[in-house]
């Protein structure tokens, strides 16, 4: 009896597991700060925890891009569940630095493996509708953001622990890894139409696609270290700051809601240096204004910063369309791959600008568990308000570089299009 294919249940069930995935960046930035002061982390240790799901996500969405061809999305996406399934019990019942890295790998693989499934799965169960479907299922990313930081805000007011916040995520996940389970997959929608392994490999190997590659490295950082810190940068400067996550996200999330009328007047190249030129004015306002004001920097730096990643993945499949699933995926491997390695620098470097706002020879373990209202508690948290700031400051560097690059690759492709034969215009997926 042949399989019987449900679009629609599928459908749900990859919105379903990336929810899972952006609830998992969402209470992580959440209880960050927590995690920090009940196991006596620093802020060097506390970056190399959450580097891990960031190095995580590249290594699965990587292997997952060149084996789900060959054994099937459904065995990629039970695989996801697992992890996810384990990763957050670990979690829960972590106990110290160790423990709360290898359960925050195990999450990062499972959020790289759901990514390395579900958009080629998506692609293929709604091909005469697959720009719109692809926007609809990206919407959970930012979505479950704004879900995941208003609920740890909430629960955090409730007065209940961290561990509960995570235990959150079971619910979704014990969903998903039903549904799946259940339900049967079709092919990939390269493999249905034909486009040979080595086409697909001469692709990722064109100049242009190393160009894509490389600028995701800093769309990727602009967006995801900004968001994954923002409690712990701005914690001194307003008290709410895991809300300015919850705002930006939920910019992102709108945002992603109009991309194909917004695509429609500016070409990809436009949006993605619009993208760079509102994240560099967001961020600098982010590092220099304190007060209300932080969430009208807020505001723009999630609105530069909502068209960044499909955009990437959208010029990828429009100009490199031979790359298939494997281009797609090995973009987003380069940019959360990036991430981790910046936000291991920059937690070195964090704790190195608070300690020179200490006095010479200070502990920094001493200060920042100090009692609250004693004079090292009260150095402590200036020397945070000092930090934070600059460490926004010092990325801003990177969408201004981006600002560069994508002025050369709008009158690049321009150009181009001017002695190409033209080709169907596709909005951002």
């Amino acid at each position: 009896m042949a399989n019987v294919i449900q679009p629609q249940k599928l459908f749900v069930a990859s919105c379903m597991a990336l929810l899972v995935t952006s609830l998992s960046f969402g209470i992580r930035a959440g209880i960050l700060g927590g995690l920090g002061v009940e196991f006596h982390l620093d802020n060097q240790q506390l970056s190399i925890i959450t580097s891990t799901a960031f190095w995580g996500f590249p290594l699965a969405v990587v292997i997952g891009g060149f084996i789900v061809d060959v054994i099937g999305m459904k065995r990629l996406l039970l695989a996801a569940f697992v992890l996810h399934l384990l990763g957050i019990v670990l979690t829960i019942f972590a106990s110290g630095f160790w423990s709360l890295f290898i359960s925050t790998l195990f999450i990062g693989m499972a959020n790289g493996t759901v990514e390395a499934a579900c958009n080629p799965l998506v692609a293929t169960i709604f091909p005469d509708n697959k720009t719109t479907k692809l926007n609809h299922f990206h919407l959970w990313f930012p979505g479950g953001i704004v879900i995941g930081t208003l609920l740890v805000f909430l629960l955090s007011k409730l007065g209940l622990s961290w561990q509960l916040q995570v235990a959150t995520m079971i619910i979704p996940t014990l969903i998903y890894g039903y549904l799946f389970l259940k339900l049967d997959f079709p092919v990939t929608e390269r493999v249905a139409s034909g486009v040979s392994s080595a086409q697909m490999y001469r692709s990722i190997f064109s100049p242009l696609f190393g160009v894509m590659f490389i600028l995701m490295f800093g769309t990727a950082i602009t967006e995801l270290f900004t968001g994954q810190w923002i409690n712990v940068l701005l914690s001194n400067v307003t008290q709410n700051a895991i809300l300015i996550l919850a705002l930006t996200a939920g910019v992102q999330t709108l945002g992603r809601g109009v991309a194909g009328a917004v695509v429609h007047k500016i070409s990809p190249t436009g949006v993605l240096l619009f993208s760079a030129i509102f994240s560099a004015l967001g961020l600098y306002l982010l590092s220099h204004v304190s007060g209300n004001m932080v969430f009208v920097a807020a505001f723009i730096f999630g609105l530069g910063v909502t068209y960044f990643w499909p955009t990437m993945l959208g010029f990828v499949s429009e100009n490199i369309p031979q790359s298939g699933a494997l281009g797609m995926n090995l973009m987003g491997g380069a940019g959360m791959f990036a991430v981790s390695l910046y936000m291991i620098f920059m937690g070195g470097f964090y704790d190195r600008i608070i300690l020179k706002q200490l006095p010479a020879g200070a502990s920094l373990d001493a200060y920042s568990h100090a009692a609250p209202g004693s004079a090292e508690a009260t150095a402590f948290a200036q020397a945070n308000a000092v930090a934070g700031p600059e460490i926004l400051n010092a990325t801003l560097i990177i969408p201004i570089m981006l600002i560069v690059a994508f002025t050369g690759l709008f009158f690049y492709m321009r150009n181009r299009k001017k002695t190409d034969v033209p080709v169907k215009h596709v909005e951002i997926v």
